[in-house]
């Protein structure tokens, strides 16, 4: 085999395993994306059960229910249009959460479109709001057009 060949060979061997890297790479990550969708999806059963999915939306107002003897709570989240998800939840929540606030939901669905929680993530300061949820919501709480003008001169 001449020096050429030999390169070739090797150069073959490398993009192969360069091939079956990324492959592996793919297929690992694959198992650990979590979709993010809002209630309205979840209740028109577009949303796949028993399946690790994020859903993102606001607390309803005294919705949170806390056991009195264990961590296990309950909440909803809403999309202030109607659509509610219940959650349920077995740890500790976060510090910065709070009712009336944004809040998304890492877990599973289960038949009966209750979400069994893994994670809550809230609302970390004034300005935050996860862009997803932005794109969700911004439908619902968009500013009526103003009817006055401004003329600057």
């Amino acid at each position: 085999m001449t020096a050429r060949q030999k390169r070739i060979v090797f150069i073959i061997l490398g993009l192969c395993a360069v091939a079956g890297s990324s492959v592996m790479i793919t297929k690992a990550m694959q198992s650990n994306l979590a979709y993010l969708y809002a209630p309205e999806t979840v209740l028109a059963g577009e949303v796949p059960e028993n399946k690790l999915i994020r859903v993102g939306g606001l607390v309803k107002k005294g919705s949170l229910k806390r056991s009195d003897t264990s961590l296990d709570l309950s909440f909803v989240l809403t999309d202030n249009r109607g659509n509610e998800v219940t959650v349920t939840y077995d740890r500790i929540l976060p510090d910065l959460f709070k009712e009336e606030q944004s809040a998304v939901v890492r877990g599973k669905l289960n038949s009966d479109k209750v979400m069994i929680a893994e994670e809550v993530l809230a609302k970390h300061d004034a300005e935050y709001m996860p862009e997803e949820l932005k794109d969700v919501l911004k439908k619902e709480h968009a500013p009526a057009p103003d009817k006055t003008t401004e003329v600057t001169y």
